[in-house]
């Protein structure tokens, strides 16, 4: 039997649970609308570090450690860490796995990595392929300014549409012997979407269609309506992009709004002057591994459609005038007894 729905869906029927989460952040998202949910907040980027590229993969081994020591199960019970970063070569996932002794797979989805560590996590615990899983990911403002756009010391200034990469990052433990009620009932696998933008300081437009194809392919792989959830949440599309999000479900047929947010648009105060919002890797990691999980361990939420975004651009290939392609994933998390 497959475990599929549809053309694009993976159904989990042993129920991956989360067992475990953790968040970090740096000192402009612990001022921005969720310091209180938020695990460790650093006091300045470098984190101690020499540089901003340490200092991530610094704050990725905090989280996945602590997320371990969270769900109370020993280092060497992880069977598989499933992690990725912003980075060329994914250097801050890599380093911190170095440093952990964990067999290590390491990930690139661009912004969409945290549901992407999800999906992989959830086949291997599902699977019986791992008893523990750790999915993991995470960004840092400064490492990916510099990497993707100009270096700061120019302080170039940043256009209208342009988003503010969250420093954070996020760890969740996925195991199957817990006795926590919040679970990954599936997983729809997104396809490349290209709608030719090529404006690198225009991410919300760029992912949006790709959020659209997949949470599209969600809804008719599974016979549902975005009513049967009482939210769904994407990962960094900002306030322009969230926007087109919306109208170009309305267009396919599907209104989403009343219980629909971003993470982009949700993480900092309209007087932080981050234009459309977060982005990065961090931005749904931090998020979903400390306010809705906290929400859902309360109760307060109990079915979650979680779809990261991710442009799966290059420094090289925005010089070359390249279009900027982008992938969507979407995970269903839930508590036991929620239909």
């Amino acid at each position: 039997m497959l475990n599929r729905l549809g053309k694009q869906t993976l159904l989990f029927r042993n129920r991956p649970k989360v067992v475990g989460s953790y968040s970090v952040v740096g000192p402009k998202e612990g001022r921005g609308n969720f310091g209180k949910f938020f695990d460790k907040i650093l006091e300045d980027d470098l984190f101690g570090e020499k540089s901003y590229e340490a200092a991530e993969s610094k704050m990725l081994k905090l989280a996945i450690t602590e997320a371990i020591n969270n769900a109370k199960i020993n280092k060497d019970e992880i069977d598989a860490l499933f992690a990725g970063d912003l980075m060329n070569q994914i250097i801050s996932s890599s380093f911190a796995a170095r440093k952990l002794d964990i067999p290590y797979l390491g990930l690139f989805g661009a912004c969409s990595t945290m549901a992407e560590s999800l999906i992989m996590g959830s086949c291997y615990v599902d699977g019986g392929f791992a008893r523990y899983a750790a999915c993991a990911t995470g960004s840092h403002f400064s490492s990916a300014e510099k990497q993707f756009r100009f270096p700061l010391e120019l302080g170039t200034q940043r256009p209208p549409t342009s988003q503010w990469t969250v420093t954070g990052t996020g760890c969740t433990i996925l195991g199957n012997t817990s006795t926590s009620n919040i679970y990954i009932e599936n997983a729809t696998i997104g396809k490349v979407v290209d709608w030719n933008v090529t404006d690198a300081n225009n991410m919300g437009a760029a992912m949006a269609p790709a959020a659209m194809s997949t949470l599209k392919a969600h809804l008719d792989d599974t016979g549902r309506t975005p009513e049967d959830y009482d939210l769904i949440l994407t990962g960094d599309l900002g306030k322009l992009g969230s926007e087109i999000l919306m109208d170009l479900m309305e267009y396919n047929g599907y209104k989403i709004g009343n219980n629909y947010n971003d993470c982009g648009q949700m993480i900092f105060s309209n007087t932080q002057k981050t234009f459309m919002g977060g982005s990065g890797c961090g931005c749904g990691a931090s998020i979903l591994n400390s306010y809705i999980y906290s929400r859902m361990r309360n109760n307060e939420l109990k079915s979650v459609l979680f779809i990261a975004t991710g442009a799966l651009m290059s420094t090289v290939s925005s010089q070359q005038g390249n279009s900027i392609p982008s992938i969507a994933h979407a995970v269903s998390i839930k508590i036991e007894g929620s239909k």
